[in-house]
């Protein structure tokens, strides 16, 4: 059995993403909270959000035995933007979005 919450389009870019998903997997639930709650990175309150509504979307599950088995990141839609730079050149601003999956399993 398993629980999974996704988070698509999220205005951050995967790079910044990873860096986090990588403190978390296959983590027990209540330390992976605690380690997002402590990291002073942009993507942590967004991965908290969405680790808690994983664990609402648990079912049947001991919400105890828990733990981080799956969490990824795929890029999402680019947005471009133009920025004027001196003697009439524009260069191009690319502002990433990210998909964001994270997977629950029960210890056995």
């Amino acid at each position: 059995m398993e629980a999974r919450a996704y988070l698509r389009n999220a205005r951050i870019s995967p790079r910044k993403v990873q860096i986090v998903l990588d403190l978390i997997r296959n983590k027990p639930v209540d330390i992976a909270l605690a380690t997002l709650d402590l990291t002073p990175k942009a993507a942590s309150p967004l991965l908290e959000k969405l680790l808690k509504s994983a664990i609402a979307n648990n079912h049947s599950m001991n919400k105890d035995n828990l733990y981080v088995a799956e969490c990824f990141v795929t890029p999402g839609p680019t947005m471009k933007r133009i920025m004027p730079r001196a003697q009439g050149r524009a260069y191009r601003i690319l502002k990433r979005t990210s998909h964001i999956t994270i997977v629950l399993k029960e210890e056995e």
